[in-house]
């Protein structure tokens, strides 16, 4: 058999010839000779590759240029790829959350252009703090004493426990023992920071006197979490934040809560389900507050600790701080984002997470009874396409059973089979910039709600 294969193996090219064609030539002034050799080699180990399982040549092989081309062009492709996000949730985790406004776009541009003031005073001529500008701001916004910023919430909460509690025990209530996304649970954050969790209360019903029992001498925090991710609604009680504040300095504990979402504003005027806001628990007496920065905030991801000034000085002060802080293109897009909310009147245009959270179902409609002529015709001969009203989702990890009206544009195979919209929604996936929608119902739904650019949408489907 090796025999028979040899002429096969000798009309693989050797490397030093190719590299002297004129057209790879070209490819080694573009990419680098180290690249272009590199991808030859693994070229010539999938052509033999090809020999021995199917005793013949790669069709590629007439044209080793061409091929290479093709190679190279994807191999400079980025993993991280623009995507059309129709799948009716608008802070999606697998898609990155919440979209930057420009302002942030902008400032996380500049930051990683020029040298930048991240730990420098300008003042002293000295070392600074990176967090100090954004805790200026972020108490401006919230009446909090002092902040912190991290890389993402979990960090944020991490931290905390880290810094108050390490070795002794935390009390949370047994029906806020939340898993995120992930499957993260907040009881496991708890251990890695060395605390001992004591659970009280039930699934559905938590009193104040339940945190009262469970106070003894190795207590060194009484805990909240919101719940953000689900809901427990029927026969239920929970201790509010003033309940439970007021309990922590009765008996000298510190008080906190995690918000996971944390809305900086009052989601309910702009006719959405009503969300916390960390500045209201403050208000209440708890000392310290955490939050994400991507999910309602509408900017990068982020994880914020507001509270009393002694525990965040002693939260900056931890080892742990410096493994998780955020870094400058962080904290450049969260800077510009929290100066929008100093023009709250703007808002809504200027974050793009409540510019598409707050978009009226007609303005859907509108933009769908544009865009289903052209695609009723390119999809007509094997769908049933139609725009019809549908629900989408604020988030994935958070509210996500909290639904706003919206529309859709809907395929419906002809033959009835669900093989056939799964090969159309695989073949969306595969394009240049990839169309994400949903399969519910026997159809394939395409949720307008995050689509802004509707001649961007056409280029892409009607290829």
């Amino acid at each position: 058999m090796t025999q028979k294969l040899s002429p096969l193996y000798s009309q693989l090219p050797a490397i030093d010839r190719l590299l002297h064609e004129p057209r790879i030539a070209l490819f080694v002034e573009q990419y680098g000779q180290t690249l272009v050799t590199a991808t030859l080699r693994k070229m010539q180990e999938q052509a033999r590759t090809n020999i021995r399982q199917h005793q013949t040549l790669p069709d590629w092989c007439d044209n080793w240029a061409a091929a290479l081309g093709q190679q190279l062009e994807q191999r400079q492709i980025l993993s991280l790829k623009p995507v059309f996000n129709l799948s009716g949730t608008v802070l999606h985790t697998n898609f990155g959350r919440a979209l930057m406004a420009e302002s942030a776009i902008e400032a996380v541009t500049q930051v990683m252009r020029s040298p930048v003031t991240l730990e420098y005073s300008l003042d002293g001529a000295g070392r600074g703090h990176r967090d100090r500008a954004l805790a200026n701001l972020l108490c401006e916004l919230t009446g909090a004493e002092d902040a912190c910023v991290v890389n993402n919430n979990a960090a944020a909460v991490l931290l905390l426990l880290a810094t108050v509690a390490s070795g002794k025990q935390v009390v949370v209530s047994r029906g806020e023992l939340v898993e995120i996304g992930g499957a993260f649970r907040v009881p496991d954050v708890m251990v890695q920071a060395g605390c001992r969790l004591i659970e009280v209360g039930t699934t559905n019903r938590t009193h104040l006197k339940d945190y009262q029992q469970a106070i003894n001498e190795e207590t060194a925090l009484l805990m909240k979490v919101h719940t953000s991710n689900y809901r427990i609604e029927g026969f239920t009680a929970e201790v509010s934040g003033r309940e439970l504040a007021k309990l922590g300095v009765k008996s000298q504990i510190p008080t906190a809560i995690d918000l996971g979402s944390g809305s900086m504003i009052d989601m309910v005027q702009y006719g959405l389900p009503a969300e916390p806001m960390p500045q209201d628990y403050l208000n209440q007496g708890i000392d310290l507050v955490t939050f994400s920065g991507d999910k309602l905030l509408g900017g990068p991801q982020a994880g914020i600790i507001l509270g009393k000034k002694q525990w965040i000085e002693a939260i900056q002060c931890h080892p742990l701080k410096r493994a998780l802080r955020a870094d400058k293109m962080t904290l450049a897009a969260l800077e510009a984002t929290l100066r929008l909310y100093q023009c709250p009147e703007q808002l809504c245009y200027q974050l793009p997470t409540l510019r598409l959270l707050t978009r009226s179902q007609q303005e859907m409609y509108d933009l769908a009874q544009q865009l289903l002529p052209q695609i009723q015709a390119y999809y007509g001969d094997q769908f049933i396409v139609r725009d019809e009203p549908c629900y989408s989702q604020i988030g994935s990890g958070s509210l996500p059973v909290d639904l706003l009206p919206g529309w859709a544009l809907t395929f419906t195979a002809i033959d009835g089979q669900g093989r056939t919209l799964e090969q159309l929604a695989q073949h969306w996936r595969r394009l240049a910039k990839p169309v994400i929608g949903r399969i519910s119902e026997g159809r394939l739904w395409l949720d307008l709600r995050c689509l802004e650019d509707g001649n961007a949408l056409l280029q892409a489907l009607l290829l």
